[in-house]
């Protein structure tokens, strides 16, 4: 067992009914792995609440990259290694999501590698930060003295960072850095507002040198990053091969990336007949834009009364679910809503969750809300009442914050790591529908706000696909979501700058409800009458963040 984070202790499940004589060793290798990448990652470290390198930002050069990939591959090794038949079913099924897992982070890691073309470094910073600011259980003036500790650490991580990129930068990629570094130093400005409120002079002087030095540090930085753009390659592109591949070890099934294409494209016309549909009950006689322009328009005053809407929005939905029994609310789970930090909103053009930090004593959940992208005048268009219902009901109940505070309290640290979006993106498309289903704000003007947010996951997968397959431009995507979407022009641009660096990721929302859906189906035909939808709502919510297809195994009774 590794003596890293010593005194740290890692959960892990319950010996199973036909423990396996290997399965001590495969918990063993998990756990070992699992120290090494938050003593190595402490950044990492800090949002699972782990909080012994909470002073540290960690390395960030490239041999700290290739030293991890060598490292997972030997983990990887050691687990294909066991013998399945020393294994219990339980251990079996975590050893199968394990291999899942290191495939899909290598294949990123060693395959796409795009470390190698993008600097990450100052939105590193900026999470190490405000992961350690805007929540924790430890007390506040503890971590203002350890966000000192990370930035006296910047010029150091900064200066590291530089020799990752040995490739053709990417341009759209750079530039969202450079914003990064140039949005950080008003980070800092808010720590060291509250640092003055919270710290003895001695500390607060330490803080502004620390300070000092990084915004010096910042500037070069960014600097060199528009220095670079001179050489920099709109090539972001993933490439067809590549993407299939990745679709592939995502484990969707029979599905491969034109069966998800076109998936999209029919989801989208369906969404936009009911669209459609429930502007006519609004008014039969007007067109479908012009029935999104009144709803955008019937928005709160300030950005401030839209924080309450979503904050009220929370509580009803939260009392529904308790009420309707739609599933099983922990007592001790919490979620604030908070303003976007400005480092994040230009990747972030309307809202977000931080999930509770696994370990943290407190169990507090972030939900941020962006007020503006780039100062955009019509930004309060996008908080219009109906929408703010719907992306609650997506990223707090029975979305994100309920899915992800129910998963959270697993034992298994597999099941931790594992990244499957299309079941969090998934389950909080789910919610919006399901909840209408159950009489939450199933009006008109909620059901269009509703279809208009499908049109957009359904445009999402089309784009994913076909951005990432080289058949469309940047340029070409931003259109064709403010066609479809009436999104403002600066918040459309926001949200393909991340598509460009998230291939995969966009097609999660629209084709994880399906796959939850098509899922739900199957239990009510397998299970006729005995089908109980609170059951099958919390069995998928405690199990995890799981892809659908492990999900489907569990429901079935393999690896339970």
């Amino acid at each position: 067992m590794t003596e890293r984070l010593r005194g740290v202790d890692l959960p892990r499940p319950d010996p199973a009914p036909d423990e396996g004589p290997l399965d001590t060793r495969f918990y063993d290798l998990v756990e070992t792995r699992v120290r090494r990448l938050f003593a190595d990652n402490p950044v990492f470290a800090s949002l699972f609440g782990i909080h012994a390198e909470d002073h540290r930002l960690g390395d960030a050069t490239r041999d700290a990259v290739l030293q991890e990939i060598a490292d997972d591959r030997a983990h990887l090794a050691a687990i294909e290694a066991l013998d399945v038949d020393g294994l219990s079913g339980t251990v079996r099924f975590e050893r199968d999501l394990e291999i899942h897992n290191l495939n899909l982070s290598l294949f990123e890691a060693d395959e796409v590698r795009s470390w190698e073309r993008a600097g990450t470094a100052a939105g590193v910073i900026g999470d190490a930060l405000f992961l350690l600011f805007a929540r924790g259980a430890k007390p506040i003036a503890e971590r203002m003295e350890r966000i000192t500790d990370r930035i006296e650490a910047v010029p150091a991580f900064l200066d590291g960072s530089r020799s990752r990129l040995t490739a053709a930068p990417v341009r759209i990629w750079q530039e969202v850095e450079a914003r990064y570094a140039r949005d950080l130093p008003g980070l800092f400005g808010d720590v060291l507002a509250t640092a003055e409120t919270t710290l003895a002079p001695v500390e607060v002087a330490r803080m502004r040198r620390a300070i000092a030095a990084a915004n010096t540090c910042l500037e070069d930085y960014g600097g060199w990053l528009r220095e670079g753009l001179a050489q920099a390659s709109d090539d972001w592109p993933l490439g067809g091969e590549p993407y299939d591949e990745l679709v592939r070890l995502r484990a969707f099934g029979d599905l491969d990336a034109d069966t998800i294409l076109r998936i999209g494209e029919e989801q989208l016309v369906t969404s936009l007949e009911a669209r459609r549909a429930a502007a006519r009950e609004l008014d039969p006689d007007a067109d479908v834009h012009t029935v999104i322009d009144r709803l955008k328009s019937d928005h709160p005053d300030t950005f401030a009364q839209a924080l309450d809407g979503y904050r009220d929005v929370m509580r009803r939905a939260r009392a529904h679910i308790i009420e309707r029994g739609i599933a099983t609310i922990p007592r001790d789970e919490h979620v604030e809503v908070i303003e976007t930090p400005a480092y994040l909103r230009t990747v972030m053009p309307f809202a977000a969750y931080y999930e509770p930090a696994r370990f943290d004593a407190d169990n507090l959940a972030l939900y941020i809300v962006t007020p503006d992208v780039d100062g955009d005048p019509n930004a309060m268009r996008e908080h219009y009442w109906a929408s703010i219902s719907n992306t609650s009901i997506h990223e707090a109940y029975p979305g994100h914050h309920l899915q992800l505070a129910m998963a959270s309290r697993h034992p298994s640290l597999t099941r931790m790591l594992t990244n499957a979006p299309e079941f969090v993106e998934g389950w909080g498309m789910y919610s919006e529908q399901m909840m209408r289903e159950e009489g939450f704000d199933d009006g008109p003007a909620f059901r269009l706000a509703m279809y208009t947010d499908v049109v957009w996951r359904a445009c999402r997968i089309i784009l994913d696909v076909r951005m990432h397959r080289g058949e469309l431009t940047a340029e070409e995507a931003i259109d064709f979501l403010v066609e479809h979407t009436s999104f403002e022009t600066a918040n459309a641009r926001a949200e393909v700058r991340r598509y460009t660096y998230t291939p995969g990721y966009q097609l999660s929302y629209l084709l994880g409800k399906v796959l939850i859906l098509g899922l739900r189906e199957e239990e009510k035909r397998r299970l006729g009458g005995a089908y109980d939808q609170r059951a099958f709502h919390d069995t998928l919510l405690r199990n995890g963040s799981l892809p659908i297809s492990f999900h489907r195994r569990l429901l079935r009774g393999a690896g339970v």
